[in-house]
């Protein structure tokens, strides 16, 4: 199983919009020595969106090369369309990703049944691990509780990114199929306390920026009965807390990006329609 720190990284940028390569190499070595237990990439921080299919595919290849089987590699891979969703978790596979995290279809607000037929039918057509990922608050859409239960009787499904920031929605999760597959947190601000009701970890933004402080927060989380390591998580997690809220200010990854080339880890460049943040956004991340 993977769990704990997780880092749902951003993809470097040069200032022409290209994909700094060089860049992302230097970041996922600087993850690996960090302790982060495994990245997840071209997911929404890594600006998916705005990535050309063959530079979505490019982008996991590069990781999986990199990485070197060091920690795990997920593929963001999820789509509103589920054909197409289907051709990237092929192609995930194909380049040697360990697992793949599928998005809900945004924008379509399809019903429960219709989510339930969306992943079915990529879990069935990919035999690769698969983590399921509910955002409603950027996709329009949300995966409820006993639709995620019912996909957890789907062998390949195996997780689920719970980012509603919704304690008693994680909870439930954690109640119905939390002996079937792992709840990993979405939300770096929430994220201790649904590890202490059962979550397997956090798919963080966060960690793009703190990553050794984000894998000493989720090994002490994650030791629930050792009330020393649970006093040192909750220590980390109030010092985390202005940089998570800091992060989100504006529309991510702009934030996190501006973060990054304060460490030298990244450029501050994104693809429109994201812009970088303003300048008293920029004041209140370097605060943090």
């Amino acid at each position: 199983m993977i769990q704990g720190s997780i880092v749902a990284i951003v993809t470097p940028m040069l200032p022409n919009g290209d994909i700094d390569f060089e860049a992302f190499d230097r970041l996922l070595e600087w993850h690996i020595e960090s302790g982060t237990d495994a990245v997840v990439v071209v997911g929404t921080t890594g600006e998916s969106p705005t990535l050309t299919m063959e530079e979505h595919c490019a982008v996991i290849a590069r990781a999986v090369k990199t990485v070197a089987g060091r920690i795990p590699v997920i593929a963001g891979t999820g789509s509103n369309s589920t054909t197409e969703a289907i051709y990237y978790t092929h192609a995930a596979k194909e380049e040697g990703a360990d697992a793949c995290l599928l998005v809900t279809p945004y924008y379509n607000k399809p019903p429960q049944e219709g989510l339930y037929q969306h992943f079915k039918k990529i879990a069935e057509e990919v035999d690769i691990p698969q983590i399921l990922y509910n955002v409603p608050s950027r996709t329009g859409c949300d995966l409820l509780p006993e639709t995620v239960s019912r996909l957890a009787d789907i062998k390949n499904i195996v997780g689920i990114k719970e980012a509603t920031g919704d304690l008693d929605r994680g909870q439930q999760v954690i109640s119905l199929c939390g002996d079937r597959i792992a709840i990993y947190s979405g939300d770096d601000a929430t994220a201790l306390d649904l590890i202490l009701a059962g979550g397997k970890g956090n798919i963080s933004v966060t960690a793009n920026v703190a990553a050794k402080l984000c894998s000493e927060f989720q090994e002490a989380a994650l030791s629930k009965n050792n009330s020393n390591l649970l006093a040192k998580a909750k220590q980390i997690n109030d010092k985390l807390l202005p940089l998570h809220k800091s992060l989100f200010i504006e529309s991510s990854p702009s934030p996190v990006k501006y973060a990054a080339s304060l460490l030298n880890l990244s450029s501050d460049d994104v693809r429109l329609p994201l812009v970088k943040v303003t300048e008293e956004t920029k004041k209140i991340i370097k605060s943090a």
